[in-house]
């Protein structure tokens, strides 16, 4: 019984996939953990699997997309394996159907992965609370049928192409095969070369699922007849690896159409089902040459990838790159930044601040607002969208029209943009409620999969597809894929050109929103903003002379030549948003060329350019305002528990120094920001309130204002805590919304009411 078991063709299989395809089974294990929200939960991987998202919403659509994603890279497997082990098992060629019966015993790990996936999307959707359990069970539906229907397809084509040794002699061996002589040999010596290694295998199962044994009487059949098996059921493995691989990267040509922008889990399925089918290819035709030859090819494409062709720029949309780049010098950088210069954007900021002051009455001195609200991808756009919507309803819109300036970087800053385009509508179309859920609807609609999709069927092969904007063309990648999902989740409010803000934030009808992404190159920020604001990249009295390091660079008189007032608001605010790897960092027209990524890493909170503002009016501040109202909308937890450490392994000892930098990055940031409000606190002159907003599922500490006991309060429903993605499950949603009737967060409500209570 224990041979019967051993010697079977599955398990021998597996032995065999174990042993000899261990990265194969590798990605299987990075699937399986990754379902089981072991790896990528904090980024939101997992839920794309299981929460599926397809034209905005999760359906059984959705999950039957997943199934032939999942499909084809099963599919995949099989064929890669087939190719490259197939013929050590000798008895396949006198089999009938050989390809589908090794598809039925190599089933073992997709088996294992099927069964972990529909147990763990099925839990995930039943914590999801829907009204009825006959959604859950249209989505098993539908992953079904996706799988079924795409199974029986392939299976369709490889029964009537896969030909067994009797069909294959029963018709004309195909002459072009016959012509391929180095098909032949490649096939010819592995045969060999398996004929020298024992058959271990002693029963396989069929079709039916019924054990039979294995012929023993291979010898009677001559050596060509098996090899022809062989030979041609390789080509058809070949040719229809090919065809799935041509027919992915063909709808890169029609990715702009939304039905085609499938889940992002599907891309990624299909972009291991490329990966895998090239290695299966690539191993079975070079065979021992193929680890040299592979490292040979990318060296040379390494070598070959710093040419201008391979490395167009990710453009700006608006911006004009056909004109000579601008000078990108430390002298020029002097020369924009003249205290003659400097002087003129600080008097420019003074007219807007006095056109701000006169939207109020003489006889009032009127509470200033400045709005920072962090980075935190779609995550932190919809928690400022539902903060700044709140907030006006409590103060009955009081608040955003004493809003003087915006700062932060990422997702909370496109949330922020979003509500200062309503607002700017509202007051010419009574009809727009600024507190309408649409909004929320709109700005946490899914902006991942176009990204995802487009990274797979264009950006990780040549890009070769341009649009046009204000008359220029510009080649189109995932950076035109995630603006243009944002353009349609919006409704098209956003899709305007930076200089349409000037004349409204002149006037103070809006407060102004500058946005700043960091310069790969330097590290200074880039100051994006319809006004100059060259004051904010050095002190205007220059106490340091010459020494002094210029800390920003104005956008707007630096590519004054290359037509920046056009460019695409939106193309600004994904400079302030470039998350690695899913948005590329862009390039603009200088030289040396100027490269810009995350405003989130010099100034996540926006703090420090809110503090610097203040400071250098401070003077303005205190002789035409009762005082400032610092609001601060955080996507993390300000106080964070410490964390008991325990010995790390060798690997943790490894990793840990470069986790530790990304973990207390935010905390470090913070901290920082502590610092710089008890300065301005101080040093502004008029009283500083600061009203902070957390989206924090922990358990809340708070404290006892007269003992001064902390008390541990646990909240009434424990929410998980929302991803860090472009795309929200709606259990996410639902812990970003409800999270504003926090204790803390009702706390701070009411702080920001009682501020407004005497305005008039």
């Amino acid at each position: 019984m224990w041979n019967k078991i051993f010697f079977s063709f599955p398990i021998q299989l597996l032995l065999l996939h174990l042993r000899k395809n261990i990265a194969l089974v590798g990605i299987w294990v990075l699937l399986t953990v990754t379902v089981m929200q072991g790896f990528g939960r904090v980024l939101g991987i997992p839920y794309l699997f299981l929460d599926p998202e397809y034209l905005n919403e999760v359906s059984w659509l959705g999950f039957f997309l997943m199934g032939v994603g999942l499909c084809v890279f099963t599919m995949a497997f099989h064929m890669t394996t087939y190719m490259m082990d197939g013929a050590r098992f000798k008895f396949l060629a006198v089999v009938r159907r050989p390809f589908l019966q090794f598809c039925i015993n190599n089933g073992i790990i997709p088996l294992l992965f099927y069964i972990i996936y529909l147990y763990a999307f099925i839990s995930f959707q039943l914590d999801n609370d829907h009204e009825s359990s006959w959604v859950i069970f249209r989505y098993v539906l539908g992953f079904s049928a996706g799988s079924i229907i795409s199974y029986l397809l392939m299976f369709l084509y490889f029964g009537y192409s896969n030909k067994d040794i009797f069909i294959l002699f029963a018709d004309s061996v195909d002459k072009q095969l016959r012509k391929t002589r180095i098909s032949r040999v490649n096939v010819v010596k592995r045969y060999q070369e398996r004929k020298r290694t024992r058959d271990n295998v002693l029963y396989y199962l069929d079709a039916k699922l019924k054990v039979h044994p294995v012929r023993q009487d291979l010898s009677r059949f001559e050596r060509h007849q098996l090899l022809k098996v062989f030979d041609q059921n390789h080509l058809n493995l070949f040719l229809i690896q090919m065809v799935l691989i041509i027919f992915i990267l063909t709808l890169g040509f029609f990715r702009e159409k939304v039905f085609l922008q499938f889940p992002a889990a599907m891309s990624a399925t299909l972009l291991l089902a490329i990966l895998t089918m090239g290695v299966g290819a690539v191993s079975f035709w070079l065979r021992e040459w193929a680890t040299p030859l592979v490292f040979l090819a990318l060296i040379l494409f390494n070598l070959v990838s710093s040419s201008r062709f391979l490395n167009r720029p990710h453009s700006a949309f608006g911006l004009d790159y056909e004109r000579e780049p601008a000078i990108y010098t430390i002298n020029r950088l002097n020369e924009l930044l003249h205290p003659d210069t400097v002087l003129e954007d600080y008097r420019n900021t003074k007219s807007i601040l006095d056109n701000w002051r006169g939207k109020f009455p003489k006889t009032q001195a009127p509470k200033m607002v400045i709005i920072t609200t962090s980075g935190g991808g779609q995550r932190a756009a919809l928690w400022t969208m539902n903060v700044l919507q709140q907030a006006h309803i409590a103060t009955e819109g009081k608040f955003f029209n004493h809003t003087q300036l915006i700062s932060g970087a990422s997702g909370g800053l496109i949330g922020a943009a979003f509500f200062r385009e309503l607002y700017l509508q509202a007051q010419s179309d009574s009809s727009i409620d600024l507190t309408s859920k649409t909004y929320l609807d709109q700005i946490s609609s899914d902006n991942l999969n176009p990204i995802i999709f487009t990274l797979l069927v264009n950006d990780l092969l040549i890009r070769n597809q341009y649009f046009e904007y204000n008359g220029r063309r510009y080649l189109q990648d995932r950076g035109f894929a995630f603006e243009n999902q944002l353009n349609l989740n919006t409704k098209g409010v956003l899709d305007k050109p930076l200089k349409a803000y000037e004349e409204p934030e002149r006037n103070a009808l809006i407060p102004m929103l500058p946005i700043t992404p960091m310069i790969v190159n330097d590290g200074r920020k880039l100051f994006i903003s319809p006004h100059s604001m060259s004051y904010m990249g050095i002190s205007i009295h220059r106490y340091l002379g010459s020494s002094e390091k210029s800390q920003a660079i104005d956008f707007k008189r630096f590519f004054d030549e290359h037509d920046a007032d056009n460019l695409r608001f939106i193309s600004a605010l994904r400079m302030g948003a470039t998350f690695p790897f899913i948005t590329p960092n862009i390039q603009l027209p200088s030289n040396p060329q100027m490269e810009v990524m995350d405003a989130g890493l010099s100034d996540n909170f926006g703090v420090k350019d809110a503090s610097r503002f203040m400071y250098i009016f401070r003077d303005w501040i205190k002789a035409n305002t009762s005082g400032v109202i610092l609001i601060t909308i955080r996507d993390s937890e300000k106080f964070t528990e410490i964390e008991e450490k325990s010995p790390p392994t060798l690997i943790e000892k490894i990793v840990t120094p470069l986790k530790n930098i990304y973990a207390n990055w935010d905390k470090v940031q913070t901290l920082d920001n502590e610092i710089l409000y008890n300065f301005m606190h101080d040093a502004i002159g008029v009283p500083l309130a600061r009203v902070e907003f957390e989206y924090d599922t922990r358990d809340y500490l708070e404290s006892d204002s007269d003992t001064g006991e902390v008390n541990l309060n646990v909240m009434d429903l424990e929410i998980q805590r929302a991803s860090l993605n472009w795309r929200l499950t709606a259990k996410e949603k639902r812990s970003i919304l409800d999270n504003i009737n926090s204790k803390p967060n009702r706390r701070s409500m009411q702080k920001l009411m009682d501020l407004f209570s005497h305005e008039h």
